[in-house]
């Protein structure tokens, strides 16, 4: 189908939840029992590597477990009549899974390891488990290649650029609290409708004349989401 329209898509930790994938921290603000701090800051790698990549490896040994949910399917079988651009805030792998071919990765991916001397060398993470000892082509110590607290963020140039050539735009399964990932809304070109599935309505500053807020999980508003674009859309 010749100029198909572009579908971008802003997704967080809630269409992951519904795949038994934790989301990134509870309300006692521990991640998995641990503190943010000693898991997901350059600081903490600083001060006991061994601790985060020993949390990483639980992390990558569950989400092999986990299977893509209807929200992710859902979203690649969309590529059949749109142009689909994911852009997620999640580490894990269950867009690929279920077939998105374009998949953006705003805080880094969890399979994957980088050099801590160049950031630029990445390579994919065998199985689960990243060792001390496992090093770079230039010998220095592989990371987990997720961006932590207090670094930036630079996959965020490029989710800009397909934010503001949306010509529908829909965010999944966040809240948008999560800054920078929740600005992303606000460089959607106007007029261009924008959907919001959450349980929880989202507080979103200026006019919402063109945002549908549906109030229900990834799956359940994926599905309602899919008739609509389908039958008004296309």
């Amino acid at each position: 189908m010749p100029n198909k329209k572009k579908l971008v898509v802003l997704s967080g930790a809630g269409i992951s939840a519904e795949s038994g994938i934790k989301t990134f921290r509870d309300s006692d603000g521990l991640w998995e029992g641990h503190s943010i701090e000693d898991v997901a800051t350059p600081e903490g790698w600083r001060r006991n590597p061994q601790l985060v990549l020993d949390f990483y490896n639980e992390r990558r040994k569950q989400g092999l477990e986990a299977e893509p949910n209807a929200a992710h399917l859902i979203l690649a079988e969309l590529e059949k009549h749109f142009d689909v651009q994911i852009i997620t805030q999640n580490v894990d792998n269950l867009h690929e899974k279920a077939g998105s071919t374009n998949v953006l990765h705003l805080h880094g991916e969890l399979y994957k390891s980088r050099s801590t001397k160049d950031p630029s060398l990445v390579y994919d993470v065998k199985g689960w488990e990243l060792k001390l000892g496992d090093t770079c082509e230039l010998g220095s110590q592989l990371r987990p290649n997720i961006v932590w607290f207090r670094e930036e963020v630079p996959m965020m140039v490029p989710a800009v650029e397909l934010a503001e050539q949306a010509d529908i735009f829909i965010v999944v399964g966040t809240s948008l609290v999560v800054y920078p990932a929740a600005g992303l809304v606000y460089y959607v070109p106007p007029r261009v409708p924008i959907f919001v599935i959450d349980p929880k309505t989202p507080e979103m500053s200026g006019s919402t004349k063109y945002v549908t807020f549906i109030q229900e999980k990834a799956t359940v508003g994926m599905t309602m989401l899919k008739e609509k674009l389908l039958k008004e859309y296309l």
